[in-house]
């Protein structure tokens, strides 16, 4: 662990408390407003898209056997006034295979980072430059040395000036206890921050029957100087063979259970709280007046609302049942609408998405579901409600190895009305030879012409006690 972390914890809190509160209050602002069209899971400090997205980065799997069986950075053209609308227009490959799982962009967008959760390899790509070809900046490879020993980079969470990178799990036993990790956007480690546990709960307090070390995602609420963490597995269960894991007792034992909240600015854990079966996706409401996040559990099929009272006491509490839990539908990727009304849920096993009303958030209501293919897994909604895009694969060692052509490994995109999804155009990534299509983060090119410049952090050597 670094030692310098109460000197690092004491300037990050310093120079971001303002920005925090200045940004929180801009970004609940402009959460009204129905002309933006970027993804409603992103970060809070991040420079929105307004208007039509041009482009959709997708973090790809190599595949062995297809094209060059390397993981990619793919781009697909999704502007309808585009000629070339429903294509993809670059590809760059990283060289080899990482488990390319999870990726985000950095609070100004200039840089999307893409991580690997076997390899520990995290990639900045440049998305600023040419947003319609994205290049390679910078190849984190000593992510575990530099953060103490944590294995599988997950999220990376955009905050002023830093991303914060979820582990999954950790070098001496690849078990499920592990930490955060806070660089600054070129690259630059600063700090860990381990999970609370039995035994050593860093000061937070432990409100149920769990407090496992666990980690998954992350999400910041900054009006209620919150950060919110989620749990899953470790690296010996999520590169082991799913078919293998489900039939192993003891494996199955060793999912997380909790989720903790967090001080926001001191980066200090503060309450664990109860969520057994496997907390995914954390996705918080947009609303000035509504303090409350909701998270499925992949394990019970549930959705969970983790909400905090006036005085700032959270709780945890099962709100909804996704699909028919004893069929293991695995829920996964979620997505609420900005107007805080809606949850998109979809549940890998069976290749379906869901539409709750959430509009009463302690009564999730299916209202709407949908077949996206033989799997699914990530969505990405825009701001406006109006188009939703799908992507299929899981995990290199879990996703279906047989389905019909196109609805195995593929890309599609969507526009919804209201009342149904209607299918615009769908790229199978098998047919192209590009591999299993993973995370999905929005483009666009007059995005840096006409957003604000992003608050410059310090840098760390600039760091004083």
């Amino acid at each position: 662990m670094n030692n310098n972390i109460p000197t690092l914890r004491a300037r990050v809190g310093k120079v971001t408390r303002a920005l925090h509160l200045a940004l929180g209050m801009a970004c609940a602002a402009t959460a009204s407003f129905a002309a933006q069209a970027d993804e409603t899971c992103l970060s809070p400090y991040m420079a929105k898209i307004v208007g039509q997205e041009d482009y959709v980065y997708i973090w790809t799997l190599g595949m062995p056997g297809l094209g060059d069986e390397q993981d990619k950075l793919v781009t697909v053209d999704v502007n309808p006034a585009s000629k070339d609308y429903g294509k993809v227009i670059a590809s760059l490959s990283v060289g080899g295979r990482n488990e390319a799982h999870h990726s985000d962009l950095t609070d100004d967008r200039a840089y999307l980072w893409a991580a690997g959760l076997d390899t520990n390899k995290i990639f900045i790509f440049d998305v600023k430059s040419d947003p319609s070809k994205p290049t390679l900046k910078k190849t984190i490879s000593d992510f575990v040395e530099k953060s103490g020993g944590v294995v599988g980079p997950h999220s990376t969470y955009a905050m002023p000036g830093r991303m914060l990178v979820t582990g999954l799990s950790n070098h001496k036993d690849h078990g499920g206890e592990t930490a955060m990790v806070e660089y600054t956007n070129d690259g630059e480690y600063i700090a860990t921050y381990w999970m609370p546990k039995d035994g050593d709960l860093k000061g937070a307090v432990k409100s149920g029957k769990f407090a496992d070390g666990y980690n998954y995602d992350v999400r910041a609420l900054p009006r209620r100087n919150a950060l919110i963490t989620s749990s899953f597995t470790g690296w010996n269960n999520y590169m082991m063979d799913l078919g293998k894991m489900m039939g192993d007792a003891e494996a199955m034992k060793r999912f997380g259970n909790t989720a903790v909240i967090w001080d926001l600015h001191t980066r200090q854990p503060k309450k664990v709280l109860d969520v057994p079966g496997a907390p995914l996706e954390v996705r918080c409401a947009w609303g000035a007046d509504r303090d409350y996040c909701f998270t499925t559990t992949a394990l019970t099929s549930k959705i969970w609302l983790l909400a905090a009272d006036k005085a700032g006491d959270w709780t945890s509490q099962p709100v909804g049942d996704i699909g028919d839990a004893s069929k293991i539908p695995l829920p996964v990727d979620i997505s609420i609408s900005a107007d805080d009304k809606h949850l998109w849920v979809n549940t890998w096993n069976d290749g379906m998405t869901r539409l709750f009303d959430v509009s009463d958030p302690h009564k999730a209501k299916e209202v709407y579901s949908h077949k996206i293919g033989d799997q699914v897994n990530m969505l990405s909604q825009s701001w406006d409600g109006k188009r939703v895009y799908y992507t299929s694969s899981l995990l290199s060692n879990w996703d279906k190895k047989e389905g019909k052509a196109g609805d195995l490994q593929y890309f599609k995109a969507y526009t919804w009305d209201g009342e149904q999804l209607k299918q615009q155009f769908a790229i199978d990534f098998i047919a192209a030879k590009l591999g299993r299509p993973h995370q999905m983060r929005f483009g666009a090119k007059a995005l840096y012409a006409n957003a604000p410049a992003a608050p410059e952090a310090p840098r760390v050597a600039d760091a004083k006690p």
